[in-house]
């Protein structure tokens, strides 16, 4: 079988395995949203900054690359290389999170490079408004996809995590949560496996680091 095809199905069974296990926590951990107008609660110390222009308007996010190195790395590698342009968010969950990085409108999956350890216990939670990189139901799996917590997920993080490894929390909506809000109120439908598809594309046009002042 195809080796394409296999990494493509593992991550498809995996965005799947993730979505129920919100359906299942939602009940045991019932985590509350925060209101949307709320700003996020500030745990990062930023050290490299990158703007994403979408569809929607513009997220300002900030990389702590002093906690999560390996995994701020391989994201600044996807952005310098143009590789999230034209992607959309292919997975909006109201009251979970948007996860993008990974499908073009078409939803066409891009190549990815190599995936990356797993950098969950780093003392950074998976609160609302942080960035966090999606993986399969391997921990060592994460390559390009991600996604924003919009709201306390508590469950993701390593020490509550079914499988005691949760997801790796890298960064943080700086500016723009209003949009990330936008996005995540946006109707959904189900085409193929994809089961939280924004009816309408929202699409990431342009991903670009700041340069450093």
């Amino acid at each position: 079988m195809p080796r394409n095809f296999v990494q493509s199905l593992s991550r498809r069974l995996a965005l799947f395995s993730l979505a129920a296990l919100a359906v299942c926590s939602a009940e045991a951990q019932a985590p509350l949203a925060t209101p949307a107008s709320a700003a996020a609660v500030p745990q990062i110390n930023p050290t490299v900054f990158v703007r994403l222009s979408t569809s929607e308007g513009e997220i300002r996010i900030g990389l702590d690359a002093d906690k999560a190195p390996k995994t701020v790395a391989n994201f600044l590698q996807y952005v310098k290389a143009g590789h999230y342009n034209g992607l959309i968010f292919h997975r909006v969950i109201e009251n979970f999170m948007i996860q993008g990085g990974g499908f073009t409108k078409d939803l066409q999956q891009r190549p990815t490079k190599p995936p990356i350890p797993l950098e969950s216990r780093n003392g950074l939670k998976n609160l609302r408004g942080t960035l966090a990189m999606a993986r399969t139901s391997d921990p060592n799996s994460a390559t390009s996809q991600f996604f924003i917590n919009t709201v306390d997920n508590a469950f993701l993080d390593a020490d509550n995590s079914r499988d005691g490894n949760g997801y790796a929390v890298f960064g943080q909506v700086l500016e723009g949560m209003d949009v990330v809000d936008k996005i995540r109120a946006t109707p959904t439908t189900a085409q193929g496996p994809h089961q939280n598809l924004p009816q309408t594309p929202i699409t990431i046009t342009k991903a670009l680091v700041e340069p450093k002042k």
